[in-house]
Parts: structure tokens; C-alpha cells; sequence
């Protein structure tokens, strides 16, 4: 496989996360709570995962290489916990505003642990990027904006915690098969999530019926597939670039809600959303790509 085709899936991995606002908006109006549109996403998306799993061609790790991945697990279900936490005191476009400094963290996160010093390129696709995320979110064309610093506070935890887990996608778990990682992957993020929002609905029949659609199609779109698409393609483009492909998150989540909710979206938001697939672009071309799988592959091998 190419290098383009491991960066291709890991910008459909970010773009399976765009599309959970819209159905995590449509879970809220029919009146369920974060703890039970959460617990019903991590919990059916976790037995999905187990359940793919089942059709695949079983391959033993060792006890260790599973707490490893079990712990990666960890900021994956908190990335979710945090955002949840920041969107109820921020507007949803200013929340994914903070989410989306992943975009920069994650560039930190190679200057800090692998001592890569970032090319001008990527720099200038960062800059795009969050350029393009002001406008998509529709900051530019709303009158006020309301700021609360506990607000601002979780959703820059979320957007580190989503780094560290794309940060550990890439370098955790190399030799183990992709379904099996994001199994045991999706199985941290569960108990992290029950933890911290224990999962009481399931003692009530009626909510997890009515729960069950929205976190089926939340459990898939964002507990199955991400892990999946990121065990295959992080190992071999990097957490840097990893992070700049999945900024198609929010023209996705922009899209969804135009054609879906039937949400007005404005001019400049449109044009957001193309400055973030520019950047995207521009990221993925500021290095060569044949260096790309060779270097991934030299770094933490013992992981």
C-alpha cells in the first residue's frame, strides 16, 4: 500500500468524527442525556468492535502488549468525556474551536518527543487550518461570543487528550492486528467512560431501547471506526501529520449539519471549510512521502 493511501484513511477516520455532532444533536433533541448519549455510544460501539473482531483471524499479543493498549484507551473515552463536559458551558462552534488546537498539539507532540523541528510547510498548514476552523465554526458571522474559562478549560483537555490518543495510535501496538487494537483500544475508552458517568440507564429498559439506534450509529462512526482506520495508517504517516489529516472533522460536521439538520450555513463558513481541506492538502505535501513509512517505522519500536 502507498503512503497516500495510510494518510487517505487516516482523513477518514477524522471525518467519521464530524459526523457525530449531527447525531449526537439529534440524540439531545429527542431528549437523552450526555451520560446516556455517551454511555450508549462507547458501550454499543465497543461490542461492535468485539464483535468484528470475531470474523477476523485471531492472533495472540501477550499480556502486556493488551494493558498497553487497554491504557491507550484512556484518553480516547476521556476526549469524549471532556468535550461533552465543555459543551455545557460553550456553544458548540466555539467548543470545537478549542477541540481543534489538536491540530497545533500534536506538532508539539513530535518537537517534544521526537526532537522533529517542523518544516515551514507545516506551519503554514497549521495556520490555515485554524484559520479555516474560525470561519467553519461561524465566529466571524455570529454577533457575541460567550466565553466561560471552565468551558475553555475541558475543551483544551479534550483537544489533548484526542492528540495523545492519535499520538498512541501511531506508535502503540505496531505488530498487532488492526481490529484486534481497536477492540481493545474502544474496551479502555468503555471503562474510563463508565467510570466517570457510571452507566445507570442500562437498569432502564425503555432508555436504552430509545438510546440504543443513536449509540449504534455513535458507537460505529465513533468508537469502531476511528481506532481502526488509525491503527492502520498512524504507524506509517506519524502523529504530526496524523493530526493535520484529521482536521476534516469539522468541514464534515459543517456538511452534516447543512444537509441533515437543515442548519443555515453562511458564506464565510463555506469558505472555512475550504481553507481546512486546503490546509489539509498542504500538509499532506510538505514532506517528502517516501520518507514518511521510514521514519514512523524507526521510532519506538519497542512500543
Amino acid at each position: 500500500m502507498k503512503t497516500w493511501h495510510y494518510a487517505f484513511i487516516v482523513f477518514l477516520g477524522g471525518c467519521c468524527y464530524g459526523i457525530l455532532s449531527t447525531f449526537v444533536k439529534l440524540a439531545y433533541s429527542a431528549g437523552y442525556s450526555a451520560t446516556e448519549v455517551s454511555g450508549g455510544q462507547y458501550l454499543f460501539g465497543t461490542l461492535l468492535a468485539w464483535a468484528l473482531f470475531l470474523f477476523t483471524k485471531k492472533q495472540k499479543i501477550s499480556v502486556k502488549q493488551t494493558y498497553k493498549l487497554l491504557l491507550s484507551g484512556i484518553p480516547f473515552g476521556l476526549t469524549g468525556v471532556f468535550y461533552y463536559q465543555a459543551l455545557q458551558t460553550l456553544n458548540a462552534s466555539l467548543a470545537i474551536i478549542f477541540l481543534f488546537q489538536f491540530v497545533w498539539i500534536g506538532t508539539l507532540f513530535e518537537r517534544v518527543f521526537h526532537k522533529k523541528k517542523p518544516t515551514k510547510g507545516k506551519l503554514a498548514s497549521i495556520a490555515i487550518l485554524l484559520i479555516g476552523s474560525v470561519l467553519a465554526a461561524g465566529l466571524v458571522s455570529k454577533g457575541g461570543i460567550h466565553l466561560s474559562w471552565q468551558g475553555a478549560v475541558w475543551g483544551l483537555l479534550a483537544a489533548f487528550t484526542f492528540t495523545t490518543f492519535i499520538f498512541l495510535s501511531s506508535m502503540v501496538g505496531k505488530d498487532t492486528p488492526p481490529v484486534l487494537k481497536s477492540a481493545l483500544l474502544s474496551t479502555g475508552g468503555l471503562i474510563v467512560v463508565f467510570v466517570l458517568f457510571p452507566p445507570v440507564f442500562l437498569f432502564d429498559l425503555p432508555v436504552l431501547a430509545g438510546v440504543a439506534p443513536y449509540g449504534l450509529l455513535l458507537g460505529f462512526f465513533g468508537v469502531v471506526l476511528p481506532p481502526l482506520l488509525f491503527s492502520i495508517g498512524m504507524p506509517h504517516i506519524g502523529p504530526g501529520l496524523g493530526t493535520i489529516l484529521t482536521a476534516s472533522e469539522l468541514p464534515v460536521a459543517v456538511s452534516m449539519s447543512s444537509l441533515v439538520l437543515a442548519e443555515t450555513v453562511s458564506a464565510p463558513q463555506w469558505i472555512g471549510v475550504v481553507l481546512i481541506l486546503g490546509g489539509i492538502a498542504a500538509g499532506n505535501a510538505t514532506r517528502p512521502t517516501g520518507k514518511i513509512k521510514s521514519e514512523s517505522l524507526q521510532k519506538s519500536s519497542a512500543l
